[in-house]
């Protein structure tokens, strides 16, 4: 079985709880597993993979005393858990015993077998503890977080299927958040958080238009089904496309009033168009005749800081089944990395980068070889672009046409030895991270000379 799901991580901390250090120990274990780490853990060398997206919840939740973050708890959960119920299992023993101090977040998380989705907020100001629940993605299903909360109605009885804290109703009514004497039943995220954004709705929206078209969801409605199944099966390149998105060619467009006249006397879109600029320069949005506050937010967003997309395959040896294909910046312009969840190292310009550990401008991050391509290509996006495809895809196509032979290899080694596969996986992620940073300090050097000055 080949699980996929991508995670995006924003610089944006929307909701979460910054300041709070608290001191603190838990007991250690006995053993802990290898992983790969952006600015959560990505994925473990036992194929558990996180993901990662905030949500905010509402501010009296919010705790003071909590000893745990988000981040570590994810680093947490990769170094001790090999599925996705262990994960949350442990979630809710260190939360309730320790604190969560965060804001409302979302963290998908999968494994060979299984993909859940777990949405946590804090017990309250001056409360130790966390209020939680988790639903299983099914089988063949496609979900999707867009920073909102999207767990409704909760059926603990169905365990295959639910999980959640045992304060999950009880914080709720003593907060004032929902009373069980109203006749209205108790929905996660509408106790917890809202469903007021439009940014995150159209996201969604847009992912599952983009898989199963045939549904005509509205994409003005508030929630939508919390999974749905594409009409066809999705592949890894596939779930790079739909991140790369702008709701090009939809009503949503946020460039398709940017319009010059061509040689003929026609309107076309101006190459200086692009779905990057800042909310202040996009359209408002409009819903039911009424204007919103701020432009549309696309998929793939020029602030984001890093994107994953992993895959947990259970044919395969941990070591070599999981991979999470690591990009830097923006989804819509970077390129991916096959990084193997077995691997021992990437190359030093890998390691400096993501919010909190990126150095100022230098040569010797690649985080900057990759935003600075984004932040070029940007001024003449209609352009610019085709020359970032022209460097990028061929080394996703590479990637994807040699993944087999790669994987082939890797388990010929590691049937001799488990330690000659780990080195040949790291030799050639560690390669393909070098090669693609390469390319793209010198794409954005060409991206430069070839435009500039350009009428």
């Amino acid at each position: 079985m080949n699980r996929i799901y991508v995670k995006t991580d924003l610089m944006a901390s929307y909701g979460d709880t910054t300041g709070l250090v608290y001191k603190g120990s838990i007991p250690q274990v006995s053993e802990t597993f290898g992983y790969v780490y952006g600015f959560y853990a990505c994925i473990n060398d036992r194929q558990l993979a996180i993901g990662e997206s905030t949500f905010g919840g509402k501010d009296v939740m919010k705790s003071d005393r909590g000893m745990f973050n988000l981040y570590e708890l994810t680093r947490l959960m990769a170094e001790r858990c090999a599925t996705a119920r262990e994960a949350i299992e442990l979630a809710d023993e260190l939360l309730m015993k320790y604190g969560y101090n965060d804001g409302g977040e979302c963290l998908t998380i999968a494994d060979t077998k299984e993909v859940w989705m777990f949405e946590v907020v804090g017990p309250g100001q001056g409360k130790v503890g966390a209020v939680w629940a988790a639903q299983r993605v099914p089988d063949d299903h496609v979900s999707v977080n867009a920073n909102s909360a999207r767990i409704r109605r909760i059926d603990l009885k169905d365990k295959a299927n639910f999980m959640a804290s045992k304060n999950v109703f009880s914080a709720a009514e003593e907060m004032g958040l929902w009373d069980p004497k109203s006749g209205e039943p108790f929905e996660f995220c509408y106790a917890y958080g809202d469903r007021a954004s439009m940014w995150a709705r159209r996201r969604e929206w847009r992912v599952y238009d983009l898989l199963a078209p045939s549904l005509k969801l509205d994409a003005n409605q508030e929630n939508f089904p919390f999974s749905i199944k594409p009409e066809k099966k999705v592949s890894v390149e596939e779930v790079m496309k739909i991140f790369e998105d702008t709701y090009e060619g939809t009503e949503y467009d946020m460039t398709k009033f940017m319009l010059v006249k061509d040689g003929d006397g026609k309107f076309v879109k101006s190459p200086y168009a692009n779905p990057f600029m800042n909310y202040d320069q996009m359209p408002l949005w409009k819903i039911n005749g009424a204007l919103g506050e701020m432009g549309e937010r696309g998929i793939a967003r020029y602030y984001c800081v890093y994107f994953t997309v992993t895959q947990s395959r259970d044919w395969l040896p941990d070591p070599i089944g999981g991979v999470v294909w690591f990009a830097w910046d923006n989804p819509a312009t970077t390129c991916h990395a096959p990084l193997y969840c077995g691997i021992a190292d990437v190359p030093p310009s890998w390691k400096l980068g993501g919010p909190g550990g990126r150095p100022a401008y230098t040569e010797e991050s690649a985080w900057w070889a990759f935003n600075r391509v984004s932040v070029i290509s940007a001024h003449r996006w209609g352009d610019m672009r085709k020359d970032v495809y022209a460097v990028r895809d061929p080394f996703r196509r590479q990637a994807f046409d040699e993944q087999k032979r790669i994987d082939d290899e890797a388990l010929k080694l590691y049937r001799e030895d488990p330690r000659k596969a780990v080195d040949f996986l790291t030799t050639y992620s560690s390669d393909f991270c070098a090669r693609i940073t390469d390319a793209y300090w010198k794409l954005g050097d060409d991206l430069f000379t070839k435009y500039d000055e350009k009428w």
